[in-house]
């Protein structure tokens, strides 16, 4: 039996980056080991989504094992999608909007970018931190009313997956994706995060625990929790 978010992982699978960066009106989100824990108890909110990519190659394995399903690892980050994203929307005039981090980092992301890909074009940005509804809201409109052809929000898992779908609602006709922390990340002056024999390796939570302590909690919690609630969703369905 699959889960519903399970299926929505072999079902985003299928989508071409062709698919995925032309098929307007759509929202995109990653799963973890992580952030899989919330999904499982926050279901009706990540079904709502038009695809959620497997972002880890332990999710990644566990699925091959458990459902006898092949998943590519996708991540919002350099070694991933983050790279495919930016070179598509430079090369073909597309603008980005982002949302995400403190105002500093988002601005000091949006100049690294540029150093990069000089022709990337920018509709706008801001903060990932709201006083309000109101203000999200606001701000929701406003996104909608611009219409940028790529929103990509990086506000941790839930508050980013809950603003893309209040755009979504008010009718934004991009495409979105949420990024965890990739723009506070790339603020750092580390566009590529991942050295490249974590990424080569799949150490790449091993690396992050390393370098942000805040992650190891988390990290060390989903070790012992996901096996398990992955192992009876994919019981009960």
């Amino acid at each position: 039996m699959f889960s519903t978010l399970i299926k929505n992982i072999i079902s985003t699978e299928s989508k071409s980056i062709n698919q995925l960066f032309n098929q307007k009106g759509q929202i995109y989100t990653f799963l973890n080991p992580v952030s899989y824990l919330t999904a499982l108890d926050n279901k009706i909110l990540f079904e709502q989504f038009d695809g959620i990519f497997a972002d880890g190659s332990i999710l990644v394995a566990a699925i091959k094992v458990l459902y006898g399903k092949t998943v590519t690892r996708r991540s919002f980050d350099m070694t991933s999608l983050a790279p495919e994203l930016l070179k598509y929307a430079e090369d073909n005039k597309k603008t980005i909007y982002i949302v995400a981090s403190k105002q500093e980092q988002v601005e000091k992301a949006i100049s690294i970018f540029k150093e990069r890909y000089p022709y990337l074009q920018f509709s706008g940005y801001r903060n990932g931190y709201f006083s309000s509804e109101d203000e999200m809201d606001i701000e929701a409109a406003y996104i909608t009313e611009i219409n940028p052809d790529f929103l990509i929000v990086g506000m941790g898992v839930l508050m980013q997956e809950k603003f893309l779908l209040k755009v979504k609602s008010k009718g934004f006709q991009g495409i979105g994706f949420t990024c965890g922390g990739f723009i506070h990340q790339t603020s750092k002056n580390e566009i590529e995060y991942y050295p490249a024999w974590a990424d080569k390796l799949n150490l790449r939570f091993i690396y992050r625990m390393y370098k942000e302590k805040h992650t190891r909690k988390r990290y060390l919690q989903a070790a012992f929790l996901f096996p398990i609630r992955f192992f009876f969703e994919r019981v009960i369905g």
